[in-house]
């Protein structure tokens, strides 16, 4: 087997990818995105529904239907348009 050396900001952002999509470690869920970018499979997205994330999403789902706050479609337009605006103002775009 061979190894990959990543710069340390790399790793600490595939590290927190890796535990936020439920892998093992670092290690397994860098061979999947190199597997699927080698593969041409990006567009196959069942890897990314870890039974954690599964059971996140059932959780929103019933936060929703007990009657907790959602947001229109407008709403959430809104929102990303101030935050990419705020980071373009930040990095000078």
């Amino acid at each position: 087997m061979h190894q990959v050396q990543l710069p340390e900001r790399l790793y600490k952002e595939a590290e927190r990818r890796a535990a936020e999509a439920g892998f093992a470690n670092v290690d397994d869920y860098v061979a999947q995105v190199v597997g699927q970018d080698l593969a041409g499979e990006a567009e196959d997205f069942d890897s990314l529904f870890t039974p954690e994330r599964l059971a996140e999403l059932d959780q929103v789902s019933a936060e929703i239907k007990s009657g907790a706050k959602t947001y229109t479609m407008d709403e959430v337009g809104e929102h990303f348009q101030k935050r990419g605006d705020a980071w373009r103002q930040r990095h000078g775009s």
